[in-house]
């Protein structure tokens, strides 16, 4: 099956691709927002070919066909989509939305997320059996977030290192999913005209937190430990300091404002921030640059003082 290339389209176009044996049971397809990672994308995909539970179909949105580079549909195991529209993890986020049938279940994955072998499956049977949970997040095994990143080369081998999932686990409630695995009833979304919130422009930072407080309005947000895998954290296309430094002020107090991040949680992550820029500016390590967070962090405050934060600010910056 060819890959398919596309702006985003107001109503879904995906049904007929799924293939016939998905139309009987719940239908799992994963969605990647990418940008300026082809290379990171590609091997993805192809870790995504090997799993012994596949998706029912794959939908990749980007900013431009530079960001995907293979492999094309015809190699993998799963229809594949590929969109092309604006620029922006909440705006690629939506054009996905957009792409898939209402009776599924999409898995937002970042394009560095490595799904362990029964994650697909687990999703498959957490949604089937429990119609009150709206969106789910798995357990991350290793996260290369908070240091230099792996490559996918060490995700695999951490993913294969993983103890067995233990046998009896219970999805247990949480306040939001994290945004490089979480699952989605797009009907619940549909049904209650939600979207990811465009007022957070380019990486969307807290985006996950957001769309999760307006799901948990209408059913369970879980954490599944039956969902595994790794998170590369790869720093390849990330942003640089500065706009990462303003967003961890004006994001946190826009969703207080919007009232979809309670203020104690907020005011805590913005604390948490503010002081680990501060202390590392001296030291930084080599893949954050704690400079220009700092200064983007005082900028917003500047900023707040002055009444003109807005999480926009980031595309003057």
């Amino acid at each position: 099956m060819a890959g398919l290339h596309a702006e985003a389209p107001s109503a879904p176009p995906a049904t007929a691709q799924l293939r016939p044996e998905a139309q009987s049971r719940q239908q799992v397809i994963v969605g990647i927002a990418t940008t300026g990672r082809p290379g990171i994308l590609r091997e993805t995909l192809r870790h995504l070919a090997t799993l012994p539970d596949r998706p029912d179909m794959v939908v990749v949105s980007t900013a431009g066909m530079a960001d995907f580079d293979g492999p094309l549909a015809e190699e993998l195991p799963f229809p594949l989509l590929v969109l092309e529209g604006d620029r922006g993890c909440c705006r690629q986020r939506n054009a996905i939305l957009a792409a898939v049938p209402r009776a599924a279940v999409l898995v937002y994955i970042d394009d560095d997320f490595l799904p362990a072998a029964g994650f697909v499956e687990a999703t498959r049977r957490l949604f089937a059996a429990r119609p009150d949970v709206v969106m789910a997040t798995g357990a991350v095994l290793a996260d290369g977030i908070g240091g230099p990143g792996y490559d996918h080369t060490e995700g695999l081998a951490r993913l294969a290192a993983a103890p067995p999932a233990a046998a009896r686990t219970r999805p247990r409630d949480t306040y939001n999913a994290y945004g490089c695995n979480m699952a989605v009833r797009v009907a619940t979304v549909a049904d209650h005209g939600l979207a990811f919130d465009t007022a957070l422009p380019a990486y969307g930072w807290l985006e996950d937190v957001d769309f999760s407080r307006n799901l948990a309005r209408h059913g369970r947000v879980v954490r599944d430990p039956a969902m595994r895998g790794v998170h590369l954290g790869t720093k390849t296309g990330r942003s640089p300091g500065v706009p990462v430094g303003y967003s961890q002020i004006a994001n946190p107090v826009y969703l207080i404002r919007k009232g979809t991040m309670s203020a104690p949680r907020a005011l805590r992550m913005i604390v948490r921030n503010l002081l680990a820029n501060t202390a590392k500016s001296l030291r930084p390590e080599p893949w954050v640059d704690r400079g220009g967070r700092l200064r983007g962090n005082m900028l917003a405050i500047g900023d707040l003082l002055s009444g003109r934060l807005s999480p926009g600010r980031i595309l003057e910056l």
